[in-house]
């Protein structure tokens, strides 16, 4: 199973939003360590669909979950994520405004999924910023 079918599965369909969570736990990984016992992550998405969809993109790659209490949501709706490790070191993710202005505005339910398999294609500093 390829990394866009595992998500489809987990999240229950493909969208945007938990591509972009997925790939931005896959940059946690690699800067921070892939221990999901030692990260925590905030999500500023808030729990309302579709940006919060980002939260199961970020739990299923990070490893970060609500069961091990190590992930949290606010209520910001910005499509942003900080993470941090043992160590303190922190990164900070925010999608870029223009790719969240373009999901916004131009993906519906006819290309939601070309949409976003193109969105997995990009490269991480086409669609996010690292603060």
């Amino acid at each position: 199973m390829d990394e866009l079918e595992l998500i489809e599965k987990f999240h229950g369909h493909l969208g945007p939003y938990v591509v972009l969570g997925y790939r931005m736990g896959l940059i946690a990984n690699e800067k921070l360590g892939k221990d999901p016992f030692c990260k925590n992550v905030v999500v500023y998405t808030g729990i309302t669909p579709p940006i919060s969809c980002m939260v199961d993109g970020i739990q299923l790659s990070s490893g970060c979950t609500l069961g091990k209490g190590n992930i949290r949501v606010t209520n910001d709706k910005d499509p942003i994520a900080e993470f941090s490790n043992q160590s303190n070191e922190r990164l900070k993710i925010k999608l870029k405004d223009d790719i969240k202005e373009e999901i916004d505005t131009t993906v519906t339910e006819e290309n939601m999924i070309s949409y976003s398999e193109n969105l997995w294609r990009k490269k991480d500093e086409e669609i996010f910023d690292m603060l």
